[in-house]
């Protein structure tokens, strides 16, 4: 009994714009799409092994909410270059973290919540 897996949704009126933001900016990978032919109403995206739908509403109203969608990147100050380039927003810069890793906050071109994650290095690549 329970859920055996979960992952979030962003519903958007301009699913074209955030299919181009996430794919480009954040090497998302489509692998469903639905219907198969003409404009989608839902894509299905991988992120490393992460599971991201998105749904289009042509009456979607975006509102900011508490859900935050984490990514990990292999560069965090490139990232935010890029996030910066496709049309989000930079809420706050890169920071190295008290618990090793480098942070950002950022928003995405309709404004959904993403933290950028730059994991820490482990302890045989930190220099001695």
């Amino acid at each position: 009994m329970g859920a055996d897996d979960v992952f979030p949704i962003v519903t958007t009126a301009d699913l074209d714009r955030l299919l181009a933001f996430y794919t480009k900016t954040l090497a998302a990978t489509e692998h469903y799409r639905f219907p198969p032919e003409g404009p989608p109403a839902y894509v299905g995206l991988h992120v490393g092994a992460a599971s991201l739908g998105l749904g289009h509403d042509p009456n979607h109203q975006p509102t900011p909410g508490s859900i935050a969608l984490w990514f990990y990147v292999a560069n965090c100050d490139a990232t935010t270059t890029l996030i910066r380039q496709s049309g989000g927003r930079i809420l706050e810069e890169p920071t190295d973290q008290p618990w090793g890793e480098r942070t950002a906050r950022a928003q995405d071109p309709d404004g959904n919540s993403l933290v950028l994650g730059q994991r820490a290095p482990s302890p045989d690549q930190q220099d001695v």
